[in-house]
């Protein structure tokens, strides 16, 4: 019998998606290893890789067998993915065009060793936008933004989507999203065509503006806007859900409860940037990374307060999502600081922390990414995390911020089959 590898339910899926990775027509306890490997857009080679021994009817199902070593150990049915590394340092695996997908070959290989004779092979299709969502390329007014619409008539959650301050349009976890029956608007506010790249202030009528465009489409559900950011796109999510009429719900991911870095000018009013000190930033000897840990001044000095988000002003959900191995910044400190605040006032919010979780909390099966060049800095940074830990923390997140949602925005659990 010829070694067969396959991907169940099939070959091709959404990236957040698990799978289930078999192989069969090896040799009773026979010692193989599983190789993946990815090529991005930029043509640099991610790979992961783990030893096992078939089962005594000669399979391996990953779901069940467990690793003996390699990039990890034990069960783990989604290993080759998240343990994914490129061989050139702190590289990040992200997704610029969301209308092709991630290849990953898996093959496995005779023996324990690197010299192995290919046995089997069969390629995972990871697409990044399911059948039906459509792409719109949004050049409205002010706005620099791309609309994801999943298909049918819906009406369904609308949700407004921010990545951080290295900039640019980011849109493959917005198109997930569709992908998972939200409308989906991912948002560029600096770094992008005329966007500068460090604003000396940004303004919250251009995210207002926003709000107002996805309330407009006719397929999502006028029960109010829900918006989720990472890092500098947290704090935006927070300051939407505080200061603009509409937003019902807001995530923030690797967050704080004060405006961070820019100021943020509104009708009336500028939120100062919280204070920092660039002369805190720690560089390492060894690896030249860099670590912004204590740069901001200390939270709780009344110093420090003006440039707070009154969270305890707004008629909105929060969910607030940390990783305690953080090491861009202290964003588990500055989540309980801001859950108390809202607490203080009488009001809830969900909290999750993440033992072993860095900075960089993505879509599930997104490997992590430990340090990589921040590129408005134009320097490497330290994000933090440990890999097992923090692609448990990625599958539960994602999880919480559909459910969060679907809640909010639509009154109701979150559909079995977005799941």
């Amino acid at each position: 019998m010829s070694v067969r590898v396959s991907v169940l339910p099939s070959p091709r899926c959404l990236f957040d998606a698990p799978v289930r990775i078999l192989v069969a027509g090896l040799q009773p306890q026979q010692p193989v290893t599983l190789r993946a490997s990815l090529v991005d857009e930029g043509g640099d080679l991610f790979q992961a890789h783990a030893r096992y021994r078939a089962g005594s009817s000669g399979e391996l199902d990953l779901s069940r067998s467990p690793a003996l070593g390699g990039s990890y150990r034990g069960v783990e049915p989604m290993g080759l993915l998240w343990a994914l590394q490129s061989k050139a340092p702190y590289k990040r695996l992200a997704k610029r065009n969301v209308l092709t997908p991630f290849r990953v070959d898996l093959g496995v290989y005779e023996g324990h060793g690197d010299g192995g004779r290919l046995l089997g092979k069969c390629t995972n299709e990871r697409w990044f936008m399911g059948e039906g969502v459509k792409r719109i390329s949004v050049r409205e007014g002010r706005l620099k933004a791309t609309l994801f619409l999943p298909p049918g008539p819906g009406p369904f959650p609308g949700l407004i989507d921010l990545y951080g301050s290295g900039g640019g349009l980011v849109e493959y976890r917005a198109s997930l999203l569709a992908s998972r029956g939200f409308v989906t608007l991912a948002l560029a506010y600096m770094a992008f065509e005329d966007l500068p790249a460090m604003p000396e202030v940004l303004e919250l009528d251009y995210f207002e503006e926003a709000v107002k465009f996805l309330q407009k489409q006719q397929k999502v559900k006028g029960t109010g806007i829900g918006v989720l950011g990472l890092s500098k796109g947290a704090d935006l999510a927070l300051s939407m859900a505080t200061f603009l009429p509409g937003i019902k719900a807001a995530v923030s991911i690797s967050g704080s409860g004060f405006n961070s870095f820019i100021p943020l000018r509104g009708n009336g009013f500028t939120l100062p940037a919280h204070p920092y000190d660039l002369g805190r930033m720690k560089i390492s000897a060894e690896s030249g990374l860099a670590d912004f840990s204590d740069v901001l001044d200390d939270h709780k000095d009344p110093a420090t307060w003006d440039c707070r988000i009154p969270l305890e002003r707004s008629l909105a959900k929060f969910l607030f999502l940390s990783g305690l191995d953080d090491k861009n910044w202290k964003s588990d400190l500055y989540c309980r600081d801001a859950v108390k605040r809202l607490q203080l006032y009488g009001q809830e919010a969900e909290f999750c922390s993440y033992s072993g979780a860095g900075h960089l909390l993505e879509p599930p099966y997104l490997p992590l990414c430990q340090a990589s060049i921040h590129k408005v800095l134009g320097m490497f940074v330290c994000w933090g995390g440990q890999w097992r830990e923090h692609a448990e923390a990625q599958e539960d997140a994602w999880h919480r911020i559909q459910a969060f949602f679907w809640q909010h925005l639509m009154d109701s659990d979150i559909p079995k089959s977005k799941l």
